[in-house]
């Protein structure tokens, strides 16, 4: 999620996104199988809000390139960061930005058929919700919501008391922030530092057998 929408912000929309069938990118009814058309991912989601196209690659040459093009970052890259000592993610991502990419480029990159760019210029200021984990939830009595065993407190606002039983959009943003929106509307907002503890796990069913023993025991 991150990666593409660095590209759509610095390059631009673009009409098509060649990919291999990972979880990230489709939903597959078995391994290995179609994708499911119907069933899209969060990052299936975004690129759909913005019209490009998602294309899943089915050939094994199409596998093939992409393998390769792994091989190539998983051999020469770990080497690249043990050469200048580099051990943490900051430094990493620095060395990517600001030499790595362009030495990768520059050694591999092959000269188009045509000049010219086929991005576009987007001019959307939206991203931020665009790029997004989505969740749809539905409200409780207590104008709370739920999500991943936390519960997100709704405060009263100036236009409704309660959004009891009505359905919101949960948005866990790229910055660890969580954000509630009731249509276009704007909720609740949790910076990253601020979510609610979650909920201690309750354990269900039936007791295990060693507690049926202590207490037939006793």
């Amino acid at each position: 999620m991150v990666a593409v929408r660095d590209v759509v912000e610095k390059h631009g929309w673009f009409a098509t996104l060649y990919s291999d069938r990972a979880t990230h990118f489709f939903h597959t009814r078995q391994a290995g199988g179609k994708v499911d058309a119907n069933n899209v991912t969060q990052l299936g989601r975004a690129l759909k809000e913005l019209g490009i196209q998602m294309m899943p690659a089915y050939s094994p040459q199409a596998r093939g390139r992409q393998e390769r093009n792994y091989r190539t970052w998983q051999g020469r890259l770990p080497q690249e960061l043990r050469v200048r000592g580099i051990s943490d993610v900051a430094d990493a991502n620095r060395f990517l930005r600001e030499e790595y990419l362009a030495e990768f480029n520059r050694r591999f990159t092959v000269p188009a058929a045509a000049k010219g760019t086929a991005f576009v210029r987007l001019r959307r200021r939206d991203l931020d919700w665009v790029f997004s984990i989505q969740y749809q939830r539905r409200v409780n009595n207590d104008n709370t919501v739920t999500l991943f065993n936390r519960v997100l407190q709704i405060p009263k606002t100036k236009w409704r008391n309660t959004l009891a039983g009505s359905t919101v959009t949960v948005y866990e943003q790229l910055d660890g922030s969580v954000v509630v929106r009731y249509g276009p509307r704007e909720v609740a907002r949790f910076a990253a530092g601020e979510l609610p503890e979650p909920l201690p796990k309750i354990r269900t069913g039936p007791r295990p057998l060693g507690h049926k023993r202590k207490a037939a025991a006793a």
